[in-house]
């Protein structure tokens, strides 16, 4: 009897539109909703990777803007560029700040170096290679951020972000170190 209850229910059940249009929902629901979170995963991935760009620039330009600088100075600069992630977390922020001279031969030898947070960068005195001009100088400053998606973290890895920016000195060719 029982039996023959379920039946008669699910035949008009198939019969009808407002239960297939339920059925249709509850199958498409998960799928959207995944695509919705993925898509604001990576409108945060790629805000982030815009403030590791920016971090970068803001760290680069506020050491070139004197001929010397001193610690408190660079602690400065690091600090401004961890608050370019704002309001972001900003606990796997990473730099690495690194003052570069050319000779009169335009060969690359580092000044000083400040790396926090990251591990330095081996190949500095190469990626200044087209930047080489004799008896100038260039401040690398690279940035390392690692975002962890929200609502992905559990289908993509995280995302590792790094960033590099180059300025030269604003009223003298090479930034000292006191």
């Amino acid at each position: 009897m029982m039996v023959h209850n379920i039946r008669v229910l699910l035949s008009s059940w198939k019969k009808d539109e407002d239960a297939l249009a339920a059925v249709e929902a509850a199958m498409i629901f998960p799928i959207m909703l995944t695509m919705l979170l993925g898509v604001y995963d990576l409108g945060f991935g790629i805000l982030a990777n815009q403030k590791a760009i920016r971090a970068s620039q803001v760290v680069a330009d506020l050491i070139t803007r004197e001929n010397i600088v001193s610690d408190t100075d660079i602690a400065e600069a690091i600090e401004a560029g961890r608050l370019a992630f704002m309001p972001m977390d900003s606990t796997s922020y990473g730099v690495d700040v690194v003052s570069i001279r050319f000779d009169e031969n335009a060969d690359a030898e580092i000044l000083w170096r400040e790396t926090v947070n990251m591990p330095s960068l081996p190949d500095a005195l190469t990626a200044v290679d087209a930047l080489s001009d004799a008896d100038e100088g260039v401040v690398m400053v690279s940035v390392h951020y690692v975002y962890e998606p929200l609502f992905a973290g559990f289908i993509v890895n995280d995302m590792n972000m790094n960033e590099v920016a180059f300025g030269r000195g604003r009223s003298s060719p090479i930034i000292s170190h006191e």
